[in-house]
This record gives structure tokens, sequence and C-alpha cells, in this order.
């Protein structure tokens, strides 16, 4: 799957429909209408660009770069121009999740920890206690008995997933969070986080500091773990997406922008319920 899609020309399309006003907060969400249909797009400056580039990525994040100068009626006025290419790739992206069928829940079906992946396998043992374990290479669940409601028995081993997931990833990421803390030097005590499962983020940060992570990221490799932390460790010098954030990053992570690319690529699956 590409990383993103990218445009930097004007189209010659005929004009879209649209209903917005452009904002003056850079790094907060703008948003325009095609048709219908709502899009909303973030702005970063940056000091050596020298040309507005839109990318497009398989998240469905919409993200517009400008050098510094630009003022924000060009930029609404260029993505407004480009906008019925970017709701197509939007398009293209949605479709490629559809290909991606919802979990069963039933033995055969892949499952991931830590980057890796593994089958599930469902077994029903009354002389066991109800239990999720990795053995040889499956995530095993042992329910203690069964139900003729293949919907019920479905539900009881997501819950025991689900159960499995966060008990891992709390100690996962409290493992991460220690071993990547040193290098964001402008943090000067051990924030707190806690787990929140979301459709469409890895984490935030709260203005005091305080971290979210999402549970499903233990599935990951400890890399992608480590650029979610270290991204969100980054907002709490840099409260936004500006330029001295992405500065930041680059000098605590260096190669985040491949590690997010293989976040990205997988999120799909990591996220699929």
């Amino acid at each position: 799957m590409a990383s993103r899609l990218e445009h930097t020309t004007a189209n010659n399309d005929k004009k879209p429909i649209v209903d917005s006003k452009p904002t003056k907060a850079d790094g907060l969400l703008h948003h325009l209408y095609y048709g219908q249909d709502k899009i909303s797009y973030e702005v970063i400056r940056k000091d050596k660009a020298r040309k507005l580039r839109i990318k497009v990525y398989p998240d469905q994040r919409v993200v517009v770069s400008v050098p510094m100068q630009v003022t924000d009626e060009f930029i609404y006025q260029s993505v407004q121009k480009r906008v019925r290419w970017i709701w197509q790739h939007l398009q293209d992206f949605a479709k490629q999740k559809t290909d991606v069928l919802p979990k069963r829940y039933v033995s055969g079906e892949p499952q991931f920890y830590l980057g890796r992946r593994y089958v599930l396998k469902v077994i029903v043992d009354p002389e066991q206690a109800a239990n999720v374990k990795l053995i040889r290479g499956k995530l095993t669940v042992t329910l203690t008995h069964d139900s003729s409601d293949g919907s019920d028995r479905a539900v009881k081993v997501k819950t025991m997933l689900d159960a499995w997931y966060h008990a891992k990833a709390k100690t996962i990421f409290a493992e991460r969070l220690a071993a990547v803390l040193p290098q964001a030097d402008w943090v000067h005590h051990s924030p707190t986080f806690k787990l929140l499962s979301m459709k469409k983020q890895w984490g935030s940060c709260s203005a005091q500091g305080n971290l979210v992570l999402n549970p499903h990221l233990v599935k990951a490799p400890k890399e992608c773990i480590d650029y979610v932390i270290l991204h969100e460790l980054c907002h709490i010098k840099e409260h936004n997406h500006s330029e001295r954030f992405w500065r930041l990053l680059s000098q605590v992570m260096p190669h985040w922008k491949a590690v997010k690319t293989e976040l990205d690529s997988m999120a799909e699956l990591y996220l699929n319920e």
C-alpha cells in the first residue's frame, strides 16, 4: 500500500461545491465540502518549504505543507482547486479498507502482537480456567464451556482478547515510556498515561502533559510504539504540529517518517475489530 499520495500542481477540474471559510490557526484542522462530503485538512508551515504540497495518507489524513509566508487565503483557495483530486484519493483509500474483513473471532484468523502475526486458536476445555496465552506461534483462547450461539461465543472471545491486549499494553507501554523518556530532556517528570481504544488515533497528550495511548498499538513493533510515545512527549513542549514540533521529533527520532509509514501501512489490520 502506498504511504501517501501527493499533489503539488493545480488541476483543471470543474469548480467543486464548497462551504467553508479559511481559518488562521496553524496546526488545527480546517474544513471544506465536496458535494455533501466534508473534507478535513491540516496545515503545516515549514521554513524550508518552497511550494504548497498536499498529501493524502492511507489513514485518510490530508496534510497541506506550505512555506511560512503563504497566506491563509492562498492555502484555502489552493485546497479548493484540488478538492476533487483529494476527494478521489480519499475514496480510493476508503475502498482499500473494505478489503479488511471484520473479525469473527474464530480459529484461523490472524492476530498481531508486537509486530508479529499470530494465528488465533479457540479451544473449549472445562478442566482449564478461561485464559489467553501465546503458545507455539498461536494466540490461544481457552473457554471453559461452549455456546450454541456463535455470536455469543465471538463476544466472549473478543472480550478475553481485549482484556489480554489491555494488560499487555499497560506493561509494554510503561516499559517503552521509561526507555525513551531520557531522550525527551524537556520532560522533567515521568508523565502518567491511560489506555483508551480509539478508531483513528494512536495517542494524544493533554495540556497538563498526561498521555492517552491506544491499547491496539501493542500489536505494532516496539519501534512504532516508541514513535507514538515520543510524538506525544514532543507535544508537551510543542502543543501543535508546527515546524518546531517536527524538528523536535526529528531530533529524538531522525527516522520517524519511515516508522510512521510502517505503522500507517498496518493500521487497518491493527485496528480491525
